[in-house]
């Protein structure tokens, strides 16, 4: 597994306040703007978390498409589109910088699913039993 914060202590406030409002403000962008990129048009857009630098000026955007296919393609062409996208996002929020947007698959509910389907096997399910 990747580390997740840079700190050994995890985000500060003001890193998770500042990812709040940058979901936030990209959820608001990707249901009201249109995009040429092909992968993007007419797809609905699931941004999970924005993890952001100590220094606020780069955020990682954990992205998924709804329904979860062609999940490679959408997150090149949201890469690909990051600048379009950094640029309405500097409209709408108030920062001093605007961060740089790095769009990476969020694999979060493909785990829960693993979870899921492991819990719900009869071995396990009669481990888990109070019997």
């Amino acid at each position: 597994m990747s580390k997740r914060f840079t700190s050994s202590k995890g985000p500060s406030q003001r890193q998770l306040r500042a990812g709040e409002l940058l979901r936030h403000a990209l959820v608001e962008i990707f249901q009201r703007e249109a995009f040429r990129e092909p992968a993007l048009v007419g797809v609905s857009v699931t941004v999970s978390e924005v993890r952001v630098s100590p220094d606020l000026k780069n955020a990682s955007v954990y992205a998924s498409p709804l329904g979860g296919k062609n999940q490679d393609d959408f997150i090149k062409a949201l890469n690909h589109a990051a600048p379009h996208i950094r640029g309405l996002l500097g409209k709408k929020i108030d920062l001093k910088y605007t961060p740089a947007l790095k769009f990476m698959s969020d694999e979060t509910f493909a785990e829960a699913q693993k979870i899921d389907a492991l819990l719900s096997r009869p071995d396990v399910a009669r481990d888990l039993s109070d019997e």
